[in-house]
């Protein structure tokens, strides 16, 4: 029998994870991990109660935003955020925990990454936002790309 690595066990929780997802353009999921233990988890999608992407259809594919620009136009939040909003909604403490996310963190979730105290991100997929990497890089939030 071949267990799994940690790494391995999260990122398929998080792929799992991303099987929620409501968007209609990529599917993210994000699991927050301290001491091997999962503390949150989130996917990308319309806050609670409002209509989703796949309900009403996608603004960003209307306007025809690409990705990686202009992430504020858009209904859904993104895993990261969803999976930070639950933590504090739930008093849990983040702070020094690991970051597995399906798709590398955006400029906003950089930004919410490093004031919540994430130590580490681990993610599958490249996302084109180089100014989110050059603040994490100076934030002290070690970056990997899973393999």
């Amino acid at each position: 029998m071949n267990r799994p690595s940690w790494d391995e066990y999260f990122m398929e929780i998080t792929r799992l994870v991303s099987k929620r997802s409501t968007c209609l353009r990529r599917k993210v999921g994000a699991v927050i991990v301290k001491e091997k233990r999962i503390l949150t988890t989130g996917y990308n999608g319309a806050p609670r109660g409002l209509a989703h992407c796949i309900e009403i259809g996608c603004l960003r594919e209307r306007e025809g935003i690409p990705s990686g620009e202009k992430q504020e136009l858009c209904r859904g939040l993104h895993a990261e955020q969803n999976a930070i909003v639950q933590a504090a909604l739930y008093g849990i403490s983040i702070e020094g925990g690991i970051l597995y996310c399906t798709t590398q963190p955006c400029i906003i979730c950089a930004k919410m990454i490093i004031n919540a105290g994430i130590s580490k991100i681990i993610y599958q997929e490249e996302y084109p936002d180089p100014l989110a990497r050059r603040l994490l890089q100076e934030g002290k939030v070690e970056e990997i790309k899973y393999e």
